[in-house]
């Protein structure tokens, strides 16, 4: 028998309505990725206790126990947890893995720095700076491993539920097709991560036929088949909040369509999407009424809004304990005077702060955005794109509730940019209330209940935006990127104020996410301006699909997009844009700044190779130790 990995991971299983997708009980076991739940008789059980101060109670669970609905939807539960792609790695390997792919989709790209200091999570630089020996890499073989233990907890379900009898067909219908949708999706992002050099592995494989998996054929079209059966199988309205719905299903099965630059099957599906979809609560899908912020907003009453298509479900100091925000626990500011008590990661990069600049009509500055002054404080006098300061936490611009961004006291080592990441921070109003108080070290200062986005209506307008240039009307997309930037442009009380006085605070509400823009002493931070496209300007296809994938990176910065869509765009049949050349010229420009280039001249992306990521060369040597070559590496590693 071929030896396989072992890692360990934790399930997390409920009988509640579920609205948090880590739940009370906390189950850990040694997992085989290839051995299916059904071969393991018995499994060991640690029950959670709110202060993890009484020894949990040991106990066995059967196999006979789990084979009915409340034990189906209990592993269902376990396949849910892992969308905060944290699973069973090592401590300390969890932070590259959180669903906003802040390593792998921010860092990697232009959107983001590493952070902190070049040696802490070091693993990170050989990524940021392109290398090709980096199929060693513990965040490559920890995102792999995640990516497996969610394909295999939704093939625990399936595999169980073929031995439940009391499943009603109706919600044999939901169950698979959470199931499998769920499956779909893990995969799609282990394509994006490798390639087809990601292997499918659906509830068929167990240990006595896993020597014939292999990544020598392409898998989309097994991720269609899930992503369609979740499609024809769920319902529009789930019994649980912020469960996965039909529509959910359909948005994921279009972003595959355009990975496969099957524009006119993506349009179809968001026509439908945008004429007739709904979010999980059954509400159709619209602006979150509390403006571009209030996304990210841990207030319960911002959550699962109209906005909301598809979030991973967090929450704080309800019995679940590591329900919270693990995978952004590095992204705050470093000073203890702001959120956070560390550790300076994730710090937007200057290019990114450079495209949110304007012209004169509030449009993007595309052939010279790079070029000096920079925005790099409030002493910045161009227009700016009011988005910079919702995305961007800048010296001397309020940062939330905190007073001004601290400059250089927050950015933790003065090699690695000048800003903090925005999104997904809680407001010092909602601390100890939104921050966990169940966790030690991390607890009340990192660990947070914010909901992440994995997609929002904006996505789906400038998804759709993408396929009208491509296959279908340029005026329908210039309509969907006015929609997107109309919704800031025309809600000026959104937009960020600052006290005259530097070291106070503006008033700032945290049920909203706005600052209040009545207060005496308090005026616009900045010289925002942000215009419309006129009438007409889409008409050049070429300019069309420059400015929708311009709003792309605006609009979704650190939402887990940056990379993937340089990648998808590289080799776009009629707008190609060359990944390479674009990071090459963004490391070339870095290596004149103060960030982790200027001590890494030998950064290069080298085209053919860095586009997608190599595959771990532990499970090469794992897959292929029996002599037989099952998994394949990606070229140029």
């Amino acid at each position: 028998m071929k030896k396989t990995t072992i890692w360990e991971f934790s399930f997390h299983f409920s009988y509640q309505s579920i609205n948090i997708q880590k739940t009370i009980i906390h189950m850990k076991r040694h997992y085989r990725i290839f051995i299916p739940l059904s071969l393991l008789l018995v499994l060991l059980i640690y029950a959670c206790n709110k202060s993890f101060t009484v020894k949990p109670p040991q106990g066995t669970l059967s196999l006979q126990s789990l084979s009915n609905q409340a034990g189906v939807q209990s592993l269902l539960v376990g396949a849910y947890s892992m969308l905060d792609q944290q699973g069973g790695v090592s401590v300390g390997l969890q932070f590259g893995n959180g669903p906003d792919k802040w390593v792998f989709a921010s860092v990697v790209a232009d959107d983001s720095y590493k952070g902190s200091t070049p040696s802490d999570q070091g693993d990170i630089v050989p990524l940021e700076t392109w290398s090709t020996s980096t199929a060693t890499n513990s965040y490559i073989n920890a995102k792999w491993q995640v990516l497996y233990d969610g394909i295999q907890r939704a093939n625990d379900v399936i595999r169980v539920m073929a031995l439940a009898s009391d499943v009603t067909p109706a919600n044999h219908s939901q169950l698979m097709g959470e199931a499998r949708t769920l499956r779909g999706y893990f995969h799609f992002e282990g394509v994006k991560m490798w390639g087809t050099n990601f292997p499918y592995v659906d509830e068929t494989v167990t240990v006595l036929n896993a020597s014939s998996v292999s990544n020598s054929t392409n898998i989309l079209p097994k991720i269609e088949a899930d992503l369609q059966f979740g499609i024809d199988s769920l319902s529009p309205k789930p019994a649980n909040k912020g469960r996965l719905n039909n529509w959910a299903a359909k948005v994921m099965l279009a972003e595959v369509y355009m990975y496969e630059y099957k524009y006119t099957e993506a349009k179809n599906l968001l026509d439908d999407l945008l004429a007739n979809g709904v979010n999980s609560s059954g509400i159709k899908y619209g602006w979150n009424p509390g403006g571009y912020l209030n996304n990210f907003n841990p207030d319960p009453s911002a959550k699962n809004s109209a906005e909301s298509v598809f979030s991973v479900q967090m929450s704080v100091n309800d019995g679940s304990v590591t329900n919270g925000n693990y995978g952004d626990v590095l992204n705050f500011p470093n000073d203890g005077s702001g959120p956070g008590g560390c550790c300076g990661f994730n710090n937007p990069s200057v290019n990114l702060a450079n495209a949110y600049k304007t012209d004169a009509g509030g449009l993007p500055l595309f052939d010279t955005y790079n070029a000096a002054p920079f925005p790099i404080d409030s002493s910045y006098a161009g227009n700016l794109d009011p988005r910079i300061d919702f995305v961007i936490g800048r010296p001397g611009i309020s940062y939330l509730d905190y007073g001004h961004h601290r400059g250089s006291l927050w950015v933790r080592d003065g090699t690695d940019g000048y800003f903090s990441p925005k999104k997904n921070v809680y407001a010092l109003s909602q601390k100890n209330n939104l921050t966990s108080t169940e966790t030690s070290f991390w607890g009340t200062t990192q660990i947070v209940a914010n909901n992440v986005n994995i997609y929002r209506y904006s996505t789906l307008l400038l998804m759709a935006a993408e396929c009208e240039v491509e296959a279908g009307d340029p005026a329908k997309a210039l309509t969907y990127v006015n929609m997107v930037r109309d919704r800031v442009a025309s809600n000026p009380d959104t937009w960020t104020y600052t006290n005259s006085i530097p070291s106070a605070k503006v008033v700032f509400d945290p049920k909203s996410y706005k600052y209040d823009k009545n207060q005496p002493n308090t005026v616009l931070a900045s010289n925002y301006k942000i215009g419309l496209y006129p009438a007409g300007s889409f008409a050049n296809k070429s300019y069309a699909i420059n400015a929708v994938r311009w709003e792309r990176r605006l609009e979704l910065a650190f939402e887990g997009y940056r990379f993937f869509d340089l990648q998808r765009w590289n080799k776009d049949p009629l707008y190609p844009q060359d990944m390479s050349a674009l990071l090459n010229a963004y490391a070339t420009e870095e290596k004149t700044r103060p960030s982790l280039f200027s001590v890494n001249k030998d950064a290069v992306f080298h085209k053919g190779v860095n586009e997608i990521y190599p595959v771990p060369q532990s499970q090469i040597d794992i897959a292929n130790s029996g002599g037989e070559k099952m998994l394949t590496q990606n070229p140029g590693y």
